[in-house]
């Protein structure tokens, strides 16, 4: 259930197993900047159906994509030449950034036939960077919280009580081992076109 990699340097076996996983519709756990998050492809019913499940939210709740790259996001979010000036100045980087969804993503995920807007998310670490290199497409993403391992919502949270408490929902634990939560990512709405700050985090635009 966990495997354990060097953060710097994962195994790219690991990688390709996490992979493997969520193309088949399971869910994968990996620690990103901001917490342990809950990874699935966006693309896969039965891994959205398990996400949402997993969260025990509806599908009016929106969770974010991971991208690679401004390419790959463009496949998924409405991205003009105005905004990817400002935004590929900051990426890698502690945000959360919103966008009008493309129909690619609004038919995948089907969270709100009326709202079409997704988050993406740039992750500065090495370990999802490299993962999502391996996968070669966007996942959908939800943060993993106390709550969902029995602990409460300030206490740090490991691996192992991850596995005790998600072991049948979850495919695979990746442990870098070394990891350092910064905070909460800074939330940007570029839906209108200028950016809006709906949450001030740790990263400044």
């Amino acid at each position: 259930m966990i495997d354990y990699v060097i953060g710097e340097n994962p195994d790219d076996r690991v990688l390709a197993k996490a992979s493997e996983i969520i193309k088949a519709g399971g869910l994968v756990c990996l620690p990103t900047d901001t917490s342990w998050v809950v990874i699935a492809d966006p693309f896969h019913k039965k891994g959205v159906e398990k996400i949402y499940r997993l969260k025990k939210v509806d599908r009016l709740k929106h969770f974010s994509l991971l991208c690679d790259s401004i390419s790959r996001a463009s496949e998924v979010a409405v991205i003009d030449d105005s905004v990817f000036r400002i935004i590929k100045k900051k990426i890698p980087g502690h945000f959360t950034f919103i966008f009008e969804a493309t129909k690619k993503i609004t038919r995948a995920v089907q969270a709100n036939k009326n709202d079409h807007q997704v988050g993406l998310r740039f992750v500065p670490s090495t370990l999802v960077e490299k993962f999502l290199e391996a996968h070669g497409d966007v996942v959908i993403s939800t943060n993993l919280t106390g709550d969902m391992v029995g602990l409460g919502e300030d206490d740090a949270i490991y691996s192992y009580q991850i596995e005790e408490a998600l072991s049948a929902q979850l495919g695979m634990i990746v442990d870098p081992g070394d990891y350092d939560f910064v905070g909460l990512s800074t939330i940007v709405d570029f839906t209108s076109g200028a950016p809006e700050i709906i949450r001030e985090g740790v990263g400044v635009l």
